[in-house]
């Protein structure tokens, strides 16, 4: 005889399991075909995507933290439609942490770049928060050297709930070297910190800038990195602010390069050329055709100028060394070694100039000179 009770109690307690057992991390993916595709979010453009972390790196004295800082105040001031670098950000609540710069630096910073902003007064940066952390303890995440494990400080918990309170459209953390308590060369210990932070600008929907500095084989090498690779590998999007050096010296003191050393979800190599004024860092404009051809003749221009002034001081002036002779040259009009360098090469082909043969067969060489009309 079936024991109905015992079915129903069987039954159940099968249904209370299937209840109670978690969602499979797996889906069909038949089933995007009934959504609408997603919009990708942007906080600026091609550079800083939205809801993730990206690491922005400076070598030392270039104004990252400026830069980071103009940002946050085009962010934060959305009734003015401020851009960036002639970038047009998403705008909301911005909070900057900041554990190098002290407040009266970040006093005089903020007075600079609205100074420079014709319109934007004191009170309408009510949508930025600063956390001046410069004489404080900043680590963000404490190292357990048992387990090789990274735990939320309190300062993390404190910053995650400001966050899930004022709901902000970018966070930026100004520097990784206080933030990060564990070994930056361990790739383990770079994805656990990362992941923390990217964990909150998923669930909060915000989006973190943070900033760091290269080490010295990330400078010599170009590709702005600091310790472990995981850095590049762990964020969605990196970017890396230099000076404009060529050919060795730096010709534009004021001068920046960013560029766009990795992007997930765009080009990489995008470059954005900026000029230091007065506290405030400006986009310059792009180079066009006939700002080329023009740049191009007065390289030209200058190459002959000095060739003949070389000529006159009885100089012997060789191939392989004219361009770094010309460029060390006062007379030079701020041309550097790959312009005369380019010069030289348009000139021979275009038979201005030419390589003269010079001394016994036995110690031949040849020697630029102007080819008479």
């Amino acid at each position: 005889m079936t024991d109905f009770a015992s079915l129903e109690k069987y039954f159940k307690q099968d249904q209370q399991e299937l209840e109670d057992k978690p969602p499979s991390i797996f889906i069909n993916a038949a089933s995007f075909g009934e959504k609408d595709v997603p919009h990708r979010s942007w906080l600026i453009n091609g550079m800083i995507p939205s809801y993730t972390v990206t690491l922005l790196s400076g070598d030392g004295g270039t104004g990252k933290s400026l830069l980071a800082l103009q940002l946050a105040i085009a962010v934060a001031a959305p009734e003015h439609r401020l851009d960036w670098l002639g970038r047009q950000p998403e705008c909301g609540r911005v909070l900057y942490v900041g554990a190098e710069d002290d407040e009266d630096e970040m006093h005089r910073r903020i007075n600079d770049i609205i100074g420079f902003r014709k319109g934007i007064e004191w009170e309408h940066l009510g949508g930025l928060e600063i956390a001046n952390l410069a004489e404080r303890d900043a680590l963000l995440a404490v190292l357990n050297t048992r387990q090789n494990t990274l735990a939320p400080s309190q300062l993390y918990l404190d910053i995650k709930q400001r966050v899930e309170d004022t709901k902000p459209a970018l966070v930026v953390l100004d520097t990784l070297a206080d933030f990060f308590g564990g070994n930056e060369s361990d790739r383990a210990q770079v994805r656990q910190f990362v992941a923390q932070l990217r964990t909150l600008c998923v669930k909060e929907k915000t989006t973190m800038l943070l900033l760091s500095h290269p080490s010295l084989s990330g400078m010599a090498s170009g590709s702005g990195l600091s310790g472990s690779t995981a850095w590049n590998g762990s964020v969605r999007s990196r970017l890396y602010m230099t000076r404009c050096v060529e050919d060795g010296e730096e010709h534009d003191k004021n001068q920046r390069k960013l560029t766009v050393m990795k992007s997930n979800y765009g080009s990489t190599g995008d470059e954005i050329l900026m000029r230091w004024e007065d506290g405030f860092f400006t986009a310059e404009a792009e180079e066009s055709g006939l700002d080329r051809v023009a740049m191009d003749a007065k390289a030209d221009r200058v190459f002959m100028r000095l060739l003949d002034d070389c000529k006159g001081q009885g100089r012997d002036l060789l191939p392989k060394t004219i361009h770094t002779t010309f460029a060390r040259m006062p007379e030079r009009e701020g041309l550097t070694k790959s312009q005369f360098a380019r010069a030289f090469e348009r000139l021979l082909a275009a038979g201005v100039i030419k390589l003269e043969p010079d001394g016994p067969p036995s110690k031949r060489r040849r020697l630029v000179q102007r080819v008479s009309l």
